[in-house]
């Protein structure tokens, strides 16, 4: 049976060029989408542009419009989906494509490193090895997934942790869920489901801070104002902050601003441990939400989800603690 895989290209490296002067820049066109790939019959692709535009471009609402096209996609046939991805906000794309999909159609994410004309330009490569991954049985019911490097990664995990490596994404804590080998799909672990808010629209005024030794509170001051719907906090350790900034995050919750909190640390989990001023086990009982597991971004993200999706108190609480 040929499987159609839907072709969703949205800019990034991965469609650029570098210049004569060695610097990277947006063609007019995606060179990938001349590109013409050996499959033996066995995949039918359909190539759509749907934006051309730099990583740091991405928007939730340009999120929503590829949720939305993926979504369709599956009541016309398609069998899987890949999107091509700049790589400096991949993560909170694919993040937000898992939290809004609730179909077991495969969906991966790539994109590329170096430009299409550098030596050892990675885009092809990853595009070639990211059909491979949609168009696999095996990755149908996987989520959203990344894949880059030969790796494949859940797209709730995964993140940038190089600026220019190659083999930049990793997944902190629980590593990659696959692999793929000699053209083999291969996963190695299974990721526990997750709820999914098929939403039509996003809310906007959702902020990520972080948080810093002798912060005080000004910058959450500047927030608190009746248009915030939400902040998340890259909190100290474990999940704690500076007691100067107490006060502040309490006249936040008394303006019902939703507070979330999670690590800036780059591995481990963020939980109500520390019973001192400023610890996180005062935190939680203030009413500020720990979301385990996620980066920054990426609870941003899942934050701007659940409000979009109406979602509110102890409904909100547990979509974002799970």
């Amino acid at each position: 049976m040929i499987k159609k895989i839907l072709i969703l290209h949205t800019g990034g490296t991965i469609s650029m060029s570098e210049d004569a002067d060695g610097n990277i820049k947006p063609n007019d066109q995606n060179p990938l989408t001349a590109i013409q790939l050996e499959n033996k019959g066995e995949v039918e692709l359909v190539t759509e542009e749907i934006f051309n535009v730099p990583s740091p471009h991405m928007t939730p609402q340009r999120m929503l419009e590829l949720s939305l096209r993926i979504r369709r996609a599956e009541a016309e046939g398609f069998f899987g989906a890949v999107v091509t991805h700049g790589t400096d906000t991949l993560e909170e794309t694919a993040i937000f494509l898992d939290l809004t999909i609730s179909s077991k159609m495969p969906v991966v994410v790539t994109g590329a490193m170096r430009s299409s004309n550098e030596v050892g330009s990675d885009g092809l490569y990853n595009f070639r090895t990211a059909i491979t991954v949609a168009s696999s049985p095996e990755s149908v019911g996987k989520g959203v997934v990344v894949v880059m490097n030969d790796e494949i990664h859940s797209a709730r995990y995964v993140t940038k942790t190089h600026t220019t490596n190659v083999a930049t994404f990793r997944t902190p804590t629980f590593g990659p869920i696959g692999i793929v080998s000699e053209g083999h799909v291969n996963y190695v672990q299974t990721i526990k489901p997750q709820a999914h808010e098929p939403i039509d629209h996003v809310v906007s005024n959702v902020y990520l801070v972080k948080a810093y030794a002798g912060m005080d509170t000004e910058l959450l001051h500047a927030l608190n104002k009746p248009e915030t719907n939400g902040i998340v906090i890259e909190a100290l350790g474990a999940g704690n902050m500076p007691p100067e900034t107490l006060p502040e995050l309490q006249s936040l919750i008394d303006h019902n601003i939703t507070l979330v909190l999670v690590s800036r640390c780059f591995n481990g989990i963020a939980e109500p441990v520390y019973d001192y001023e400023g610890g996180g086990v005062n935190l939680a009982k203030m009413g500020i939400i720990f979301c385990r597991g996620l980066t920054g971004p990426k609870a941003r993200i899942k934050l701007l989800v659940g409000l979009s999706a109406g979602l509110k108190g102890e409904e909100l609480k547990k979509y974002l603690n799970n």
